[in-house]
């Protein structure tokens, strides 16, 4: 995950939403996708629970492996897209509204709802482009053993719900950890994080360990 980056502590407080806002935006973010050229607030969407609960029935189960050998640089990431604008930029404008981009496709104004929180930022830099299924838990899960290639392809995946712009604290408290460990502080968004993570890990065939499956059917059960 990105190094933490150190800002003054009204920037944190910036336009937060109440809480009662926060999750019926959280909820109308997991139901929009993306289309034409406008932005919305969300990556692609995930299937239905019922189809989620059948991938997680076919992942295998497997202690987490080594993290002998890893390096971030084993799955280039933020890769060019188009012209000057690379993985993040995409991601930028897609999961913000009234984006604005520079001649060098920085995202210089918007708006962001994290999903995760609730909170609403105004300014690019609060934002992390999280992968739902972090680099280093791909690698423990599997990824050790694929190709450059391969590894670039996941880590720039705009086509699975494998990228989500949220709130960089927030991003960064969550870190390589599984849904066992860590899931999204805003619980209305628990249905549909673990439906992402469950379809880029059955997608990619990674395996999960038994408390991760277990945390994951526990949750799916209430979708």
């Amino acid at each position: 995950m990105p190094a933490m980056r150190t800002r003054p502590a009204a920037r944190r407080l910036y336009a937060r939403r109440t809480t009662a806002a926060a999750s019926g935006l959280a909820a109308l973010a997991g139901a929009l996708v993306l289309g034409g050229g406008t932005a919305h607030a969300a990556p692609p969407t995930p299937p239905d629970a019922a189809t989620v609960r059948g991938y997680l029935a076919e992942l295998k189960v497997s202690p987490e492996g080594s993290m002998d050998g890893y390096s971030r640089a084993k799955f280039p990431h933020w890769a060019t897209q188009s012209g000057e604008c690379n993985t993040r930029e995409v991601v930028l404008k897609r999961d913000g509204e009234n984006v604005q981009q520079d001649a060098k496709c920085a995202a210089v104004s918007g708006t962001w709802a994290s999903p995760y929180d609730g909170a609403t930022w105004h300014d690019a830099q609060d934002i992390d482009i999280d992968h739902i299924v972090p680099l280093a838990q791909a690698w423990r899960s599997g990824a050790n053993a694929w190709t450059t290639e391969q590894r670039k392809a996941f880590a720039n995946d705009l086509t699975r719900p494998q990228l989500i712009a949220v709130t960089d604290r927030v991003n960064q408290a969550k870190g390589d950890k599984d849904p066992a460990q860590w899931m999204p502080p805003l619980n209305s968004y628990a249905c549909t994080y673990a439906q992402m993570w469950v379809t880029v890990k059955h997608h990619y065939k990674l395996t999960v360990d038994s408390a991760e499956k277990e945390k994951l059917a526990a949750v799916l059960k209430g979708c």
